[in-house]
């Protein structure tokens, strides 16, 4: 019985997408004019990701894929590349008490690791210092939110996480990948007063946005050091993310009992290879192996993030 499967994303398009992505051969055929975000592993419904031609969600029990010990209430993983050619909004996600309180759904916590990035690029995270509510909404209003928020220069490998009530944006000339939760619930706090291809300013959620955000400095998560030579890149009560850097030596990843695991090529050419099975990933493609599958072997020349949820 197959154990695993090459993934074909959902991509997006949006006003601040770059080309990026189509540089790692994706979206050749689909006429986009950008690709802003290619969801990679995702279960949401009308954007999920299909193996062999064939939602995943449909190909793939659930049971296969995790158990149910830690009571998700769905897929509780989406992984996804973000191309951005602008500036993303600054906008910042509610936790679950508030979003499960308030929209009925889940809220978001998230991590970015920088695949890639023009010189001088960076990303916004949090505040220079502690602000008070009402002068955040002031400088909102003003125009001169930007002013206030850290910005962060970075470097590909760079990796940061991201909890819930933290205000944030991906600043232009940044490709990340990022792992989330599997949820769309986001506030937008501010856009530039850029507008769509209507006219129309893009909404904002500011009212929502300050009642969740937090008000302060950004720190980032810091992991030790790991025996077998990876490098935690993100870990939380909803993912456990580690990036493997491949020289032509082997790296052998156990496939636990209770989660699946998810491998997306960031640099290089590689394989996957389990029991029978062998799958190569260029660049920028995702493999999904069912739980409990034992010994996945990876080799070639790259970086790989493999994604779990232990």
């Amino acid at each position: 019985m197959k154990k695993i499967f090459k993934l074909t994303p959902v991509l997006k398009e949006a006003i601040w997408g770059g080309t990026r992505l189509f540089e790692l051969g994706k979206g050749k055929s689909e006429g986009l004019s950008c690709i802003a975000e290619s969801w990679e592993l995702s279960f949401i419904e009308g954007s999920e990701a299909q193996a062999d031609g064939i939602p995943i969600s449909k190909l793939i029990p659930q049971s296969e894929l995790y158990s149910e010990r830690r009571g998700f209430g769905a897929f509780p993983v989406l992984t996804k590349f973000i191309d951005a050619r602008d500036n993303l909004s600054v906008q910042v996600h509610p936790s679950d008490e508030y979003a499960l309180k308030n929209e009925g759904m889940y809220g978001k916590t998230e991590a970015w690791y920088v695949v890639d990035c023009d010189e001088s690029a960076g990303l916004y995270l949090g505040f220079d210092k502690r602000y008070t509510k009402d002068e955040i909404r002031e400088a909102v209003v003003s125009g001169e939110i930007e002013k206030m928020l850290s910005f962060k220069r970075v470097k590909p490998g760079d990796f940061f996480f991201i909890p819930a009530g933290t205000v944030h944006a991906i600043g232009k000339g940044v490709l990340i990948f990022e792992i989330q939760q599997s949820s769309t619930l986001t506030y937008r706090l501010y856009d530039y007063k850029r507008r769509d291809s209507l006219g129309r300013e893009r909404e904002l959620h500011l009212d929502k946005a300050l009642e969740v955000l937090i008000p302060d400095v950004y720190r980032n998560a810091e992991y030790p050091d790991e025996s077998d030579g990876a490098r935690t890149v993100a870990k939380c009560d909803y993912f456990f993310a580690r990036e493997y850097t491949l020289s032509g030596t082997d790296a052998e990843l156990a496939v636990s009992d209770t989660s699946f695991l998810s491998l997306t090529a960031v640099a290089g050419e590689l394989t996957v290879t389990l029991g029978g099975e062998s799958l190569p990933l260029a660049t920028g493609e995702t493999a999904l192996i069912k739980r409990g599958s034992g010994l996945a072997k990876i080799s070639g020349y790259g970086k790989i993030i493999a994604v779990s949820i232990d």
